[in-house]
């Protein structure tokens, strides 16, 4: 009895020495809602942070600090709050929060997105711009993805003679997962009728909703242990998956090159040879991990951005058309059109911008934390905040967005604005060293798919489309 009495009150005491360092620290940090003792601002979050936290922003500032458990967070909500972090203080504040649910994957030190930006993160970028975005690699492989697309109309006009309905989502998931795997392994890793293609889907939505959510065992690390919401083991099931397919894919590969046989020439071969140059820095944890993160982070947003383009145009039909009569414009005598001239065609582009604006696959940027302690505006941050840019707030707010809810492609049309990083009201795909790699890649597979759909079948919702659930789920990306 007297051991389990001392071992609460060492408990109690803990928690209330943290809560009295952030009252230390709340002398410096940017100002934020009043918290509970312990808990913080736990109950000010919600289920739906994004939307939650921009509220408060609205009362607490730009640049605005929130305390959840052991957890302190600066929330930058304006594009000049993110411009601080992402440009004038990109080095200080390009480390990594690593959550307890990732920290299920076997390596997940070793992986790009939870690294902070030292030598092994920069060599792993590395290697992905040689193999994978580079602006001639992507073009070498545009034939590839045609192929790919070309295989889904198949998949339609079948679907057409027999009048079953197309769910566009898992559609738009199939394609861009056999378009990364045809990159990565030189084959289809699923068929538009494959039960795999549901174990890769729950898979990936598995990981990216427990990723992102609010976990109790982050919040107070003493409850790691316990798991109480059963969200590691959850992530490690779905990681332990991805693993074993992506080992079999390196394995045969392996015994491939050993008996001699012609080269694929793919990204997994180039990664093989890169890592026989580079043995002590990449190696064959970092190339499972980097097929992993692949699988992952190329198949969910590109699809989740298709199904919400076409979502917003079958509610719009007269931007359907645009779209359609545009696509035309580049249409060959063979009834085919090729990738470059589709990323030319200023209202498809707008249509993907937009969408990409008002439904953002990443509501939050991924996580950052200061290496050191930082001046932001005013404020002084120490080392080991956590840092997030509440990009879904930026995208909506009227002050840089007229009639920021409503969806208007035109807005792009007269616009320089472009998801490349450097304008900061518009940042889905993030700014400075951490931003997302895939976005080259990304860009050009959204275009061929929302293209290909639009131009080649008359589409019918099968219910009104006043029934349509445009809301979305929370998770590290906004699923839909």
């Amino acid at each position: 009895m007297e051991l389990l009495l001392l071992t609460f009150s060492s408990i109690i005491f803990f928690f209330f020495l943290l809560h009295a360092l952030d009252l230390y620290r709340a002398r410096r940090l940017p100002p934020g809602p009043a918290g509970l003792p312990i808990i913080g601002n736990l109950l000010d979050v919600g289920p739906k942070p994004h939307e939650s936290l921009a509220k408060l922003s609205k009362k607490h500032g730009p640049l605005m600090t929130i305390r959840m458990g052991s957890i302190t967070s600066v929330v930058a909500s304006t594009p000049d709050a993110a411009r601080e972090i992402l440009q004038r203080n990109d080095e200080s504040c390009s480390g990594c929060s690593v959550p307890d649910a990732a920290a299920s994957l076997e390596h997940h030190n070793a992986t790009m997105v939870w690294l902070s930006a030292n030598g092994e993160w920069r060599t792993i970028r590395k290697a992905l711009n040689m193999y994978l975005t580079h602006q001639h690699k992507l073009d070498t492989l545009s034939a590839l993805r045609e192929n790919v697309v070309n295989g889904m109309l198949d998949f339609l006009r079948d679907s057409g003679k027999q009048m079953t309905n197309v769910d566009i989502g898992k559609l738009a998931f199939a394609v861009a997962l056999n378009m990364m795997s045809n990159t990565c392994v030189s084959q289809n890793v699923t068929s538009y009728y494959s039960d795999d293609l549901e174990w890769f889907k729950t898979a990936v939505k598995t990981i990216l909703r427990v990723d992102g959510k609010l976990n109790l065992a982050d919040i107070f690390p003493v409850l790691r242990p316990l798991d109480p919401q059963n969200i590691r083991r959850q992530a490690k099931a779905a990681y332990d998956w991805l693993d074993k397919v992506t080992d079999v894919f390196i394995n045969e590969r392996l015994k491939h090159r050993e008996m001699k046989l012609p080269r694929f020439g793919d990204m997994l071969d180039s990664l093989l040879d890169f890592s026989a140059d580079n043995e002590t820095e990449f190696n064959l944890v970092q190339i499972r991990t980097l097929l992993v993160e692949l699988f992952i982070a190329g198949t969910e947003t590109s699809s989740n951005t298709t199904e919400w383009a076409m979502t917003e145009l079958f509610v719009n039909p007269d931007m359907f058309s645009k779209v359609r009569k545009e696509v035309s414009t580049i249409i060959g005598k063979d009834g085919k059109f090729q990738e470059a001239k589709i990323l030319n065609l200023p209202y498809l582009q707008a249509v993907i911008k937009e969408t990409t604006r008002l439904h953002l696959a990443v509501p939050f940027l991924i996580p950052h934390k200061t290496e050191n302690s930082v001046k932001l505006d005013k404020y002084i941050v120490p080392k080991n905040t956590q840092i997030l840019v509440n990009a879904w707030a930026i995208a909506r707010d009227p002050k840089y967005w007229d009639d920021p809810l409503s969806f208007k492609p035109e807005r792009f049309l007269e616009s320089e604005k472009d998801f490349k990083g450097q304008h900061f009201e518009f940042l889905p795909f993030g700014s400075g060293r951490r931003m997302c790699p895939g976005i080259p890649l990304a860009h050009r597979v959204v275009s061929l798919m929302v293209a290909s759909l639009v131009y080649h079948y008359d589409w019918k919702l099968p219910y009104d489309k006043e029934d349509m659930d445009m809301n979305d789920t929370f998770g590290l990306t906004l699923l839909s």
